[in-house]
């Protein structure tokens, strides 16, 4: 039988009990996921029902969660794409970090602290939460855009930052605490530090495509997935060794890998592991929370938590402002890093061990931190609510109220502005609703009738006339709000046809799986239509270019289908969103069935298809 500070099977039910309930009920009422693991952690933590009582040892496993989810960000994350955000890096990502640390210190000496035990509690909370920030974009489809981006490259800063604060604490425990016994000098610190990411670098630019080559020819995909772990976890433990974070270890080896052969199969392969580890991360921070320092010490911890994350927010808000950025994405931005982070802990336990402030303080400080994170989503909810009451100057555009025509467009960007003229030519009745209204304005100008609302919105759907519409045209620009759309429509107008533009091949699988009426990539058709007319140009006739148009379209469509057949995750393909096409349409039969693997693969394979082929050959 288990002890009771271990985890045994007994515990391991509760987790996953607490996890299903928690997290479905708190996305439920749109409150995240984030906040129901913490609620969760919470109850059935050592200050809840107890049901667990070892949390370090559940919070060190968990933090590998975090290790692999920078991993998967450094895999969509290309070294040209990361040496673009330079900038954003290490000056966004400095000044941010300078001017939150001072805000916080000088709020942490307000509090009656010595300066240099404010210094070490402000610097620490300055840090974000990599977990909490990169769930919550990820759970907003927000952190491929630019602002997110930018957000991202703070947080890779504040990685970096840990080791120059930890040398800092060495430095003031010698003066105001306990010093550390022969305590290591800073050049050896910086020297092991470069060193570690010098390995990595090197074994991933050089050893590691080779040795996944191996493994492909001679291993299985079990032993693939070893290897894609050992490579995550590797990169962390150098990093680890080097005194940096495990997690900017894991982000380096991502990028590294970001251009291999092999970056899909290492996403695939890891992925499962993140989700579930990441869940697990979550529930320890809240099982973290000593309720006993909160109840003792309450005046203290809620004032530091409305002073620390009110200097916060205000010191984030400020550098975006200063750095050119617009209110909603400065507002946004303080309410998604105004949260102390994982590495407070690391800085709080090396100073309480240097002897710089006292383990009531370090309590303190620690439940300040945790709170802080619980309150992330709710104060993004709040942010979101804040920017919904932009005043957004509706004169002369008419919102979608009482529409009943035979089609309803959603979206009118170009792809729709082309897809109307047709049935405008013919008279059909057409209902168009978008949410720029720059663009409703200037679609006005050329005889366009266009109202505003957000497709998106179960109420702009009805009061669209959603359900009296014979066809919804989905022609929105985002794959995740398209995905949004089809959702609501099946689900509340299950009589009405589905007609929807696809951004690329992952998403046409999604298309096909929830069963829309019809769905065209949105460069597809001019893309062959392209093409037939450099096969033209080079001396082909007619026929032969258009039965080389009408053989790719038919290829294309067979190894969707068997895609879609075999659950297979569909990638992007070399142009990253110029992806070929699911629609079925006549075709003639091939000239030459027996084409070798290169011609095939350079004229009718995607560069996923081609990598798998290949791997497949050895």
């Amino acid at each position: 039988m288990a002890e009771p500070t271990g985890m045994g099977l007994g515990q391991a039910v509760a987790l996953l009990a607490v996890t299903v309930f928690a997290v479905p009920l708190f996305k439920r009422f749109g409150l995240g996921a984030v906040l129901g693991y913490l609620a969760a952690g919470l109850v059935i933590g050592p200050f809840g029902i107890g049901m667990i009582q070892d949390t370090e040892s559940v919070l060190h496993v968990a933090e590998l969660g975090v290790v692999m989810f920078l991993f998967i960000i450094g895999l969509e994350m290309r070294p040209a794409r990361l040496w673009s955000l330079r900038k954003e890096i290490f000056g966004l990502g400095a000044l941010q970090v300078v001017v939150c640390a001072s805000l916080l210190t000088a709020a942490a000496i307000a509090f009656g602290l010595p300066w240099y035990a404010g210094l070490i509690i402000g610097s620490g909370f300055a840090l974000s939460s990599t977990a909490i920030v990169m769930q919550l974009l990820e759970e907003r489809n927000e952190n491929n855009e630019n602002d997110g981006q930018r957000v991202v490259s703070i947080l890779l800063f504040e990685d970096l930052a840990i080791v120059p604060l930890l040398a800092v604490v060495a430095i003031l425990a010698g003066q105001f605490g306990t010093a550390i016994e022969d305590p290591q000098p800073i050049w050896m610190t910086v020297g092991f530090a470069i060193a570690a990411v010098a390995a990595v670098y090197v074994i991933g630019r050089w050893a590691l495509n080779p040795a996944f080559r191996l493994l492909a020819r001679y291993g299985g995909r079990e032993v693939m997935t070893a290897g894609a772990l050992l490579v995550v976890l590797g990169a962390a433990w150098a990093m680890d060794l080097g005194g940096l974070s495990m997690a900017m270890g894991a982000f380096l080896a991502g990028v590294l890998l970001s251009e291999s052969t092999f970056r899909n199969q290492l996403e695939a392969d890891v992925e499962p592991f993140r989700g579930i580890l990441l869940g697990l991360f979550f529930l320890s921070v809240g099982m973290s929370l000593d309720l006993s320092v909160v109840a003792r010490d309450w005046p203290l911890v809620l004032g530091g938590v409305v002073a620390f994350m009110g200097a916060k927010m205000i010191g984030v808000y400020s550098v975006a402002r200063f750095m050119k950025a617009g209110h909603p994405e400065a507002l946004k931005r303080a309410a998604l890093m105004g949260e102390g982070g994982e590495f407070a802990f690391v800085l709080y336990a090396a100073a309480l061990a240097a002897g710089l402030f006292d383990a009531r303080t370090g309590a303190i400080a620690s439940a300040v931190v945790i709170l802080s994170m619980a309150l992330t989503p709710l104060r993004m909810l709040v942010a979101d609510r804040l920017k919904s009451r932009e005043t957004v100057s509706l004169e002369g555009v008419e919102e979608a109220r009482n529409l009943q025509e035979r089609v309803l467009v959603i979206g009118f960007g170009r792809f729709a502005q082309v897809v109307c003229q047709p049935l405008l030519a013919r008279d059909v009745d057409v209902s168009i609703v978008d949410i720029d209204v720059d663009m409703i304005k200037a679609a006005g100008n050329f005889g366009f009738k266009v109202y505003y609302g957000d497709g998106a919105r179960l109420d702009v759907l009805r009061s669209s006339g959603a359900a009296d519409a014979e066809s919804i045209l989905v022609c929105v620009d985002k794959a995740e709000t398209a995905d949004r759309i089809v959702e609501l429509v099946q689900s509340e107008f299950p009589l009405t046809k589905l007609f929807v533009r696809a951004y690329d091949r992952g998403h046409s699988i999604r298309l096909i799986k929830a069963g829309v009426e019809y769905h065209i990539r949105e460069t597809f058709e001019s893309a062959l239509a392209f093409s037939e007319h450099v096969l033209m140009d080079l001396g082909f006739s007619d026929e032969e270019a258009r039965e080389a148009v009408e053989d790719a379209r038919r290829r294309d469509y067979e190894r969707l289908t068997l895609q879609v057949a075999g659950g297979i995750q569909a990638g992007r393909d070399l142009s990253r969103g110029n992806a070929t096409t699911p629609e079925p349409a006549p075709y003639v039969k091939p000239r030459r069935e027996g084409r070798a693997l290169n011609e095939e693969a350079a004229g009718m394979m995607t560069a996923e298809e081609m990598e798998e082929r290949q791997q497949e050959q050895g």
